[in-house]
């Protein structure tokens, strides 16, 4: 750690290399899991400018103003609030979606439950899907905005987690393209005119189960919306209800898909099989973790 400290009334001069690095050794010290990247991406929020203008511009002071903002980011992540939560804003698919404490941050293993169904939905323009837990809109929005044929319903029972995925399709100008539902699951769709509908049900549902929640990473156990993690039971109540309901809302070709956590495949594809869907398929992502798990109506 370096003798300088950044505190309030501190009359050292601070170029935008120098905090970087004071930055960086603070955080390692905190246990941050990537101090540096952490820094840069608080810092470069802070500026309004891209990561890249940081190393093009290392030895520009800070205004005093400037180093108050970035000592209480600091702070705050010295505390494991979630980077997403203090810039508001994290990357999916390319694309920048907004997020508050109301919603789970977007992992990049999403990525590949997005990138499935886009695989798998037909090219029918008329093709409709439904996004069941939607929270920041993250695979709804993707959804539609890389197949533009495609229209999509999105679900979720909380309407905070529901008007940040109705800001996010106005800001990413796919908002007539999605429906926004608020209920319980699949209760919103529900209806006679729903039957044999959808082309597909997709679905991150909360998966972790409770006896796993005091490990995980602070940021994630301490700040993000609990009903969004956990069932409070084995992780699967979730999957029993969507698997129970879902098959009399696609047409006959279509597909529900959803992400797992590790360990689940073979749990639900039993689940599967009870409720008696057709052909099944596993998909492992980059760590080879069995992460997607897609099941067909038909046989």
């Amino acid at each position: 750690m370096t003798k300088n400290k950044l505190h309030a009334g501190d009359t050292k001069v601070w170029t935008i290399g120098a905090l970087l690095k004071w930055t960086q050794e603070y955080f390692a010290a905190k246990a941050i899991d990537s101090p540096r990247l952490d820094a840069e991406v608080l810092l470069s929020h802070l500026l309004g400018k891209e990561r890249i203008y940081l190393y093009v511009h290392f030895d520009e002071p800070l205004q005093e103003n400037e180093l108050v903002q970035f000592r209480g980011l600091v702070k705050k992540r010295a505390a494991r609030i979630p980077v997403a939560y203090l810039t508001g804003q994290k990357e999916f698919m390319g694309m920048p979606f907004k997020v508050s404490e109301h919603v789970l941050v977007p992992r990049p293993e999403t990525e590949l439950l997005v990138e499935a169904a886009i695989e798998r939905l037909p090219g029918d323009s008329e093709a409709v899907f439904a996004d069941i837990g939607t929270g920041s809109g993250a695979i709804a929005v993707s959804l539609v905005k890389l197949r533009k044929n495609l229209r999509g319903v999105a679900v979720d029972i909380s309407a905070e987690a529901l008007a940040m995925a109705q800001k996010n399709a106005v800001l990413l100008k796919v908002a007539d393209s999605l429906e926004f539902l608020q209920g319980d699951l699949l209760e919103p769709l529900q209806k006679e005119e729903n039957k044999g509908r959808l082309a597909a049900i997709i679905s991150n549902p909360p998966y972790i189960p409770l006896a796993d929640m005091p490990a995980l990473a602070p940021e994630v156990r301490a700040y993000e919306p609990r009903r969004a993690l956990t069932d409070d039971a084995d992780g699967l109540n979730f999957y029993r209800r969507l698997l129970a309901d879902s098959k009399e809302l696609l047409t006959e070709n279509g597909f529900f898909a959803c992400e797992i956590g590790i360990n689940q495949a073979s749990d639900v594809k039993a689940l599967a099989q009870k409720n008696t869907w057709g052909k099944v398929e596993v998909l492992r992502d980059l760590a080879g973790i069995e992460r997607v798990v897609i099941l067909w109506k038909r046989k």
